[in-house]
């Protein structure tokens, strides 16, 4: 099936981005890059929220008839639906709930529901954890029927939004049967990353960071809950290498743990996704 095409529309891929960490920025870059390849809009930008370009200048500089932001974010919450929307000038109509299409100088601005809640990140999420054991198969390739799979995101004791999308995709792979068991963990909140290894007797643990870019929480944060040493860690950084080596023996488990999401072809078909499901819902509007 061809991709549906947007001549008259400019893309705007938003992250977060980081005022400390370059990596950060980079699965935008890569993805808007990429989907600039498919020449499927009039023009594909990243902007980031945290570091240039910045959501406020780009924005200002698009006048192509339609334009649609796709937040490259894992979730509703603060950002998404409070900071962003107050951004783009939307006026809430009741609590995470505003415009999502308005006309300015013009144009016709859209903005898109995060990727990180789209159905599609479900593969995206099971390719990531498939492929992080067959690149590291050392001693053996487990079988996902003897491996407990750890979806782990940031979670925070405040909201229950930023925990959503990764409990949502927990159920999504476990009512699939891939693998014996399928859990949530997470940074700030129960679950803890760090009681992995004693909440499952599967002897296989494979982790995958629900998280876009392999920022701080991801390179950094992560492995140091699930048992390296931050010294380790520090150093493999200062070095250029991987700060988790894979598979690692922990409390008498095997973890492979898997880079955050990135920006392979499954992510960007579901930015694409996102503008389809824009566009369709303001072609249904009066």
């Amino acid at each position: 099936m061809k991709d549906a095409r947007f001549d008259d529309a400019t893309l705007l891929v938003l992250a977060h981005g980081s005022t400390v960490n370059a990596a950060s920025g980079a699965p935008a870059r890569l993805l808007a890059a990429a989907l600039r390849e498919r020449r499927l809009f009039a023009a594909v930008h990243e902007c980031y929220w945290q570091q240039a370009p910045r959501l406020a200048e780009v924005l200002a500089a698009a006048h192509s008839p339609r334009v649609f932001v796709v937040p490259l974010f894992i979730g509703e919450g603060y950002f998404v639906d409070d900071v962003i929307p107050r951004a783009l000038g939307l006026k809430a109509v009741g609590r995470g709930r505003f415009p999502r299409s308005w006309h300015q100088g013009g144009s016709v601005f859209h903005y898109c529901r995060p990727v990180g809640t789209h159905p599609g990140m479900t593969d995206v999420l099971l390719a990531r954890a498939h492929d992080v054991v067959a690149r590291h198969p050392s001693p053996r390739p487990p079988k996902p029927t003897e491996t407990a799979l750890f979806v782990v995101g940031h979670g925070t004791e405040r909201t229950s939004a930023s925990r959503t999308a990764v409990e949502r995709q927990v159920q999504a792979i476990r009512a699939r049967g891939l693998y014996r068991e399928v859990h949530a963990a997470f940074l700030e909140a129960v679950p803890r990353i760090s009681d992995c290894c004693t909440v499952t007797s599967a002897r296989h643990l494979v982790v995958v960071p629900f998280f876009i870019s392999d920022g701080l929480h991801v390179v950094e944060d992560i492995p140091v809950l699930l048992g390296e040493s931050e010294a380790a860690v520090q150093q493999r950084l200062s070095r250029g290498l991987p700060t988790w080596r894979n598979p690692t023996e922990r409390q008498g488990k095997l973890i492979w743990y898997a880079p955050g999401l990135g920006a392979g072809r499954r992510l960007a078909d579901v930015i694409l996704q996102r503008v389809e499901e824009a566009a369709k819902a303001d072609a249904r509007r009066p």
